[in-house]
């Protein structure tokens, strides 16, 4: 089955596309403007194409099944009703202008996982991007589920009864291995329900993430943005962040935590999309 989405104009559809290229379990197709996308529904893996041509974006799903059940979480994760032009707006009046021209309208896709984006998360923690995805693909392949060639995140109860041993052997230091399977153990008895997590007051949703083991404060920022969809979060202990606001700043310094904290507060209530376009504005 096929639907129509019409995307807001000035959605840069390219950029976010490139930006998920990273992820080697995404296919990306840029001649066709294409993704593939494993969307979790209601404990279903549906596995989901998005192709965008002239303003429009196409929404098939792979495995021709309904697409009722994912068109809301696609909007969500697509962020197509982010007010992106009033972000631009916004972020120009902040020290973010000179890097706007090229990434306004520049989306946020979002995890399609809850569980999928923390475990990616915690797994992400503390290591460069490109060994960061070989460890992540590596997990999925191994205890995941591929369908119509997309590939999902295992389920809490499979990370859960894996052995540390286990995860040794495709590199995870043993510290990450000790994380990914108690975290997974938590969600998968019931201790940990992340839909409620991200229902939460922000403060309310970091104090019961970083109760868990293995989770700070950079790890429970990224996965209510990346994964809960919080627009106003600024990750100011993120290496990537630091280095974009030195290089904006033209310093050689990098900035203190309490200059990056002013500069986010400027960026309110779209805190989330500053530290998207600073990210862009190097990785780009």
């Amino acid at each position: 089955m096929m639907e129509v989405i019409e995307l807001p104009s000035g959605y840069q559809w390219s950029r976010a596309l490139k930006r998920v290229a990273a992820d080697p379990l995404l296919h990306v197709d840029f001649d066709e403007g294409r993704v593939r996308l494993p969307v979790r529904v209601e404990r279903e893996n549906i596995p989901v194409q998005c192709t965008v041509h002239g303003g429009k974006m196409q929404i098939v799903r792979l495995d021709d099944g309904p697409l009722a059940p994912v068109h809301e979480e696609l909007i969500r994760i697509l962020q197509v009703q982010t007010p992106l032009a009033q972000v631009a707006a916004h972020l120009e009046q902040t020290a973010l202008s000179p890097i706007l021209h090229e990434l306004r309208g520049t989306p946020l896709l979002l995890d399609s996982s809850l569980y999928g984006s923390l475990m990616r998360t915690i797994i992400h923690q503390q290591l460069n991007m490109a060994f960061a995805y070989t460890l992540s693909t590596r997990f999925v392949q191994t205890y995941g589920m591929e369908k119509d060639g997309v590939w999902f995140y295992p389920e809490p109860e499979v990370t859960a009864a894996l052995s540390v041993e286990e995860l040794r052997e495709l590199q995870f230091s043993r510290q990450k291995a000790e994380y990914v399977i108690g975290t997974s153990k938590r969600i998968a008895e019931g201790e940990l329900d992340l839909h409620e997590v991200i229902r939460l007051s922000r403060a309310e949703a970091m104090k019961q993430l970083q109760h868990i083991r293995g989770i700070g404060r950079w790890t429970a920022e990224n996965f209510l943005m990346f994964g809960g969809g919080d627009l106003d979060l600024f990750p100011v202990q993120d290496i990537g962040i630091q280095n974009a606001v030195k290089r904006l700043k033209g310093s050689e310094q990098k900035p203190s935590y309490d200059e990056l904290e002013q500069l986010g507060a400027a960026c309110a209530p779209f805190r989330t999309y500053a530290a998207l376009y600073l990210w862009e504005s190097i990785e780009g």
